[in-house]
């Protein structure tokens, strides 16, 4: 593989693996330039700065009542609570995790994830994101928290990681997987976790019962610039690179709390309509999937 120089924000340079195909470097511009108030304004709240959606209930007491001033920031802190609960159901899939373990998230964004991961096990969390400003945004709050030593996000691409073969106890993809062909993602998984090591998947998929993506599927695909992948491909792809799944969670009813709340807000972006229609007819899924590596 071809690599290149990047200039992080810092002034450090280093070289990398460049992005495998056309595609993916379209993927790392998009997510170079990608500055959403939803994304920044919920990681605000507490410092943990995520790049997926929310499960749960709505606390809706604490919102108190819309016509308060101080109610578009409770709202924001009860989006954040629910995206922070969101990453704690997959941390808890992640199996018996030592200090001494590392652990790769694949698609770290901004990295509050791996924040999260370290601050629960103590261990060491390697994150990889095709998207050189979301990496040094990610070091930053690292170096902020001083975790640096523990926590670190590098530019390089999830299909062809520099870890060494068996090198992660448990890795992960949040709602980044849609970007990527799922065997070689799975046939990466498969190489840098030991055997027994634990992967686990949150994603939205089409479902196959409904036949073909919906038009609300191929909406949420032009939005993000992403392929989503049906529920039968994932199990398919894992099948075949030796991730062999323990837990399948529908996380759909889970979910849609979140967007109908998120619809009411100041942070819409536009999507919401075909998500939760989406959801509500089928045709989308929002699953949880833990694999071991045999």
């Amino acid at each position: 593989m071809t690599t290149t120089q990047l200039i992080s924000a810092n002034g450090t340079s280093a070289f990398v693996p460049a992005p495998a195909s056309p595609y993916q470097g379209d993927i790392a511009r998009y997510w170079d330039q990608e500055a959403r108030p939803v994304n920044l304004r919920l990681g605000d709240v507490d410092g943990l700065y995520h790049h997926h959606y929310g499960i749960g209930d709505v606390d809706h007491a604490a919102l108190g009542d819309p016509g308060d001033g101080q109610y578009e920031k409770r709202l924001i802190a009860e989006l954040h609570r629910l995206e922070s609960a969101q990453a704690e159901v997959l941390l808890d899939h992640l199996g018996s995790i030592g200090r001494d373990d590392t652990l790769m998230d694949a698609g770290c964004g901004r990295g509050g994830s791996m924040v999260m991961a370290h601050q629960r096990f103590g261990c060491t969390v390697q994150g990889v994101t095709l998207s050189a400003k979301q990496a040094d945004f990610a070091n930053q709050r690292a170096q902020e928290l001083g975790i640096e030593s523990h926590v670190h996000a590098r530019v390089c691409n999830m299909l062809d990681t520099p870890f060494e073969t068996g090198q992660a106890a448990a890795s992960w993809n949040n709602e980044s997987s849609m970007y990527v062909d799922l065997h070689d993602l799975f046939a990466e998984h498969s190489r840098v976790l030991a055997v027994g090591g634990r992967y686990v998947t949150i994603t939205g998929c089409w479902n196959p019962r409904y036949g073909q993506p919906s038009k609300w599927v191929s909406q949420i695909n032009a939005h993000f610039e992403c392929n989503i992948h049906s529920r039968r491909e994932y199990l398919r792809a894992m099948a075949d690179n030796r991730l062999v799944p323990q837990t399948v969670i529908d996380l759909t009813p889970a979910t849609l709390p979140y967007w109908e709340l998120r619809a009411t807000s100041s942070l819409v972006t536009g999507i919401e309509e075909a998500f939760i229609n989406s959801y509500r007819d089928g045709s989308f899924q929002y699953l949880l999937i833990a694999a071991d590596r045999v």
